[in-house]
C-alpha cells in the first residue's frame, strides 16, 4: 500500500467523521443552534476541501464542481471567525451586514463563470492551464491568504477579549472552554501553514515527490485536527456558553488610570457599602451572579462597580466573589453540625457549579484541599 492509499484512507475517515459531526450538529436539540450551525458549516467546508485528497487525477468530467470547490475556500476563514464569535458571545446573531463577508466568494465565482462555468470543455481546460499565469488569479491567491490572516488574528483577539470580560464580569467563567477554543484556533492555523508549505513547494519545485509527501502530511493533519476537535468538544460539554458582547473590558470603558489609583472618601464609602452587601445579603451564593446583578443590588452603574473592583480593589470580579464563597465554604467545613454534607453539596451551596473550579479556588486561597481542610481546619 503506497502513500496515496494511506492518504485516501485517512482522508476518507476524516471526511466521514466531519460529515457525521455536521449531521449531529444540525439535528441535535439545543438552545445553541446558531453556534452549532456555524460550526457545521465550517466543518462542511473543510470536508469539501478535503475531497482533494481522494483525487489522484483532475476530475475532467466534473470541472464545474471542482472549480466551485475551489471557491468554497473563500468562505472558510469568515465562517470560522463567526463560529468563534458565537462561542465567545452568547448574544451573537447573524445580520444582513454579515453578507459582506461573502464578497470574495462571489467575486471569485464571477471569474469562474467567465472562464469555466459557462464555456465549453476546451475553453475550460485552456483557462485552467493558464490560471497560474493570470495576474487576476494571483490577486485572488493573495486575497485568500490575506483574508485568512485577518480572520484568524481577529479570532485570537476575540478569544482574548472574551476571556478578560469573563474574569471581570462573571463569577463562574468557563475559562477551560476558551482555552480549548484558543488551542483549536492554533491547530487550524498550523494546518493552514502546511497548505502554505505545499503552495511554496509547488511554486519552486513543481508537482514532484516533495509536494506529494507534503500533501500526505496535509491529509493526516486534517484527520488529526478533526479527531482532536472532537476530543476537545467532548471534554467541554458547555462549549457554547458565552458572554454578553455588550460588555467591554474595564480598560475600554474606564479612562486610563495609574496602576494604583487614589482611593478617596467616596470610593471608601462605595467599597464599604459593597462589602456590607456581600456580608448581609450574601449575593455570592447565586452561582449565576454577574456584575450586572450586583450593580443592580447596589444601585450603581455597572462600569462604576467594575472600576471599583478591578481598579480600586485590584481584583477581578471572579476573584472578588470567589473569596467570599471560599470563606463561606470554610465556615461550613468547620461546622461539626454540617459534617454530613459532602464536598459536592457544599460547593453548590456556596455558589460554585464545578468541582474543579471549587477545588482550584479553595487551594488558591487556603493552600490546601477542601477534604484536608475539613480534617484539619486550624
Amino acid at each position: 500500500m503506497d502513500k496515496y492509499s494511506f492518504l485516501e484512507i485517512a482522508a476518507f475517515i476524516g471526511i466521514f467523521l466531519v460529515l457525521f459531526l455536521v449531521l449531529f450538529l444540525l439535528t441535535v436539540k439545543t438552545k445553541h443552534k446558531l453556534a452549532n450551525w456555524l460550526l457545521a458549516f465550517f466543518l462542511f467546508t473543510n470536508a469539501v476541501d478535503a475531497c482533494k485528497f481522494l483525487m489522484r487525477d483532475f476530475p475532467v468530467n466534473f470541472i464545474n464542481l471542482e472549480a466551485f470547490r475551489w471557491s468554497i475556500n473563500y468562505l472558510v476563514p469568515a465562517s470560522f471567525y463567526f463560529y468563534v464569535l458565537s462561542v465567545c458571545y452568547s448574544n451573537f446573531r447573524l445580520k444582513p451586514k454579515h453578507l459582506l463577508h461573502t464578497i470574495p466568494f462571489v467575486a471569485y465565482n464571477l471569474l469562474l463563470m467567465w472562464g469555466i462555468y459557462f464555456v465549453d470543455r476546451a475553453s475550460k481546460v485552456h483557462f485552467i492551464n493558464g490560471m497560474n499565469d493570470m495576474p487576476l488569479m494571483h490577486f485572488f491567491y493573495f486575497l485568500f491568504e490575506f483574508l485568512f490572516q485577518v480572520y484568524f488574528i481577529a479570532s485570537f483577539l476575540v478569544i482574548r477579549k472574551s476571556k478578560t470580560v469573563y474574569l471581570e464580569n462573571y463569577t463562574n467563567p468557563n475559562i477551560s472552554v476558551l482555552n480549548a477554543l484558543y488551542k483549536i484556533t492554533i491547530l487550524y492555523y498550523v494546518l493552514h501553514f502546511i497548505v502554505l508549505m505545499r503552495w511554496l513547494v509547488t511554486f519552486i519545485f513543481g508537482l514532484g515527490e516533495i509536494r506529494a509527501w507534503i500533501v500526505t502530511l496535509d491529509g493526516f493533519a486534517f484527520l488529526f485536527c478533526t479527531c482532536w476537535y472532537l476530543f476537545a468538544a467532548l471534554n467541554n460539554p458547555e462549549f457554547f456558553r458565552g458572554v454578553n458582547s455588550d460588555l467591554k473590558p474595564i480598560t475600554e470603558v474606564v479612562p486610563k488610570q495609574k496602576s494604583s489609583p487614589v482611593i478617596d472618601d467616596e470610593k471608601n464609602k462605595q467599597i464599604l457599602a459593597l462589602k456590607e452587601l456581600m456580608i448581609k445579603k450574601e449575593p455570592y451564593l447565586d452561582s449565576s451572579l454577574t456584575i450586572q446583578d450586583l450593580a443592580e443590588q447596589l444601585d450603581m452603574p455597572v462600569k462604576d462597580l467594575s472600576a471599583l473592583i478591578n481598579l480600586y480593589m485590584n481584583k477581578h470580579f471572579f476573584d472578588f466573589i470567589n473569596e467570599y464563597r471560599i470563606e463561606k465554604a470554610k465556615e461550613i467545613l468547620k461546622d461539626p453540625l454540617q459534617k454530613e454534607l459532602t464536598i459536592l453539596e457544599i460547593l453548590y451551596q456556596v455558589g460554585f457549579n464545578s468541582k474543579s473550579s471549587f477545588s482550584t479556588s479553595f487551594k488558591k486561597y487556603t493552600g490546601t484541599t477542601p477534604t484536608d481542610f475539613r480534617k484539619n481546619p486550624n
